[in-house]
């Protein structure tokens, strides 16, 4: 394998798709089966260094180091709540910060990541729209989340990871082309092997990327519709103004998902303003003959922000409104509140 990176970077090969990773291969002159080999070391657990890939020749090991690498983000801030859920900081290597959240239950464990480094959408209710928007995470930053936790839970014993939400920071479907990059290598076999039905994309509501990513890749989809009306919507979530409900809502119905499942709603309950039962009444009507859930998420409050928290009368009216016309319905109890870990408080402080 020639050097030829005396001239141009590295290549980072967590950046590429298996695909990928064999025209790489082959413009250097190997065969696709060692593209196969490389692409599956890459995954494996704990690895560091081509020095590990201990089936490929010595040559070719020392012939990768000069050409390409492979990274590796290590937590800088590991924050464990009350009730037992992690935030990660990793600093990436530009300084910047992101988080990640890894909610543990009783069987499984689930995996908040981010997808951008701050986020543009300026959600009223959201302290990460606080930060705004400083740039588009690379496919192997997303990744690297996954490799990181699923690291530090094998050396503390605590399991592995079983699901993935993009939910973390950012809009992950404005950063499209390394989401679905991410996405391919998430799902690939030979990379980190998560099925379909383990992995939920959420979006504040980029219609045509919605539709494209259904006819791209098989993930579950969650929405983050808050409101049931455009008027109230437009206040809460500047997106609106680009993609009405209406507008939505119909690529909604377009999104291809895997067997037997349904798109998540997310409605953040705020008291005054998005609680009454007549905006119940609406989001019934305005999710009928979609298949769907609906997610409730009584408002988790901050000083920086204007918004309170409904009682649990008001929460419980809600939620029995949406149950009597068929939808299932959860009330999402707040995780990680007490190290800022919890649904719309990722802000990384230290990322500027």
């Amino acid at each position: 394998m020639p050097d030829h990176a005396s001239s141009r970077q590295k290549v980072d090969l967590r950046n590429l798709t298996r695909a990928e990773l064999t025209a790489f291969a082959a413009a250097h002159g190997l065969p696709a089966f060692r593209a196969k080999q490389i692409f599956s070391w890459l995954y494996r657990p704990g690895i560091s260094s081509f020095a590990e890939m201990t089936d490929l020749s010595k040559e070719l090991r020392e012939s990768l180091a000069k050409e390409a690498f492979f990274s590796r983000l290590t937590p800088a801030v590991k924050e464990v709540s009350n009730d037992g859920t992690i935030k990660y900081g990793f600093r990436l290597d530009d300084g910047k910060m992101i988080e990640s959240v890894l909610i543990p239950e009783e069987e499984r464990n689930t995996l908040c990541i981010s997808s951008q480094v701050g986020c543009a959408m300026a959600c009223a209710f959201c302290l990460t729209g606080t930060m705004g928007f400083s740039r588009n995470l690379s496919c192997a930053e997303i990744v690297d989340q996954v490799c990181a936790v699923s690291n530090d839970l094998r050396e503390h014993h605590l399991g592995v990871v079983n699901n993935l939400v993009f939910m973390g920071m950012g809009e992950p479907l404005a950063n499209f082309d390394n989401l679905i990059k991410a996405l391919t290598i998430l799902q690939d076999e030979l990379g980190l092997h998560f099925s379909e039905r383990r992995i939920t994309v959420s979006t504040c509501g980029l219609a045509p990327q919605i539709i494209e990513l259904g006819q791209r890749l098989k993930v579950n989809l969650a929405v983050s519709l808050h409101a049931a009306d455009n008027e109230t919507r437009n206040r809460l979530m500047p997106i609106n103004r680009r993609y009405p409900l209406e507008t939505l809502l119909d690529a909604c119905r377009e999104f291809s998902l895997p067997r037997r499942k349904r798109i998540t709603f997310e409605y953040v309950l705020l008291k005054g303003i998005n609680d009454s039962d007549q905006d119940a009444v609406k989001l019934a009507k305005l999710l009928h003959g979609i298949q769907a859930k609906i997610n409730l998420l009584p408002c988790n409050e901050a000083p920086e922000l204007p918004f309170a928290k409904p009682g649990q009368q008001r929460i419980d009216s809600f939620q029995n409104i949406l149950k009597k016309r068929g939808y299932t319905v959860l009330v999402r109890a707040s995780r990680g509140a007490d190290i800022s870990a919890a649904c719309g408080q990722l802000a990384a402080k230290s990322s500027a």
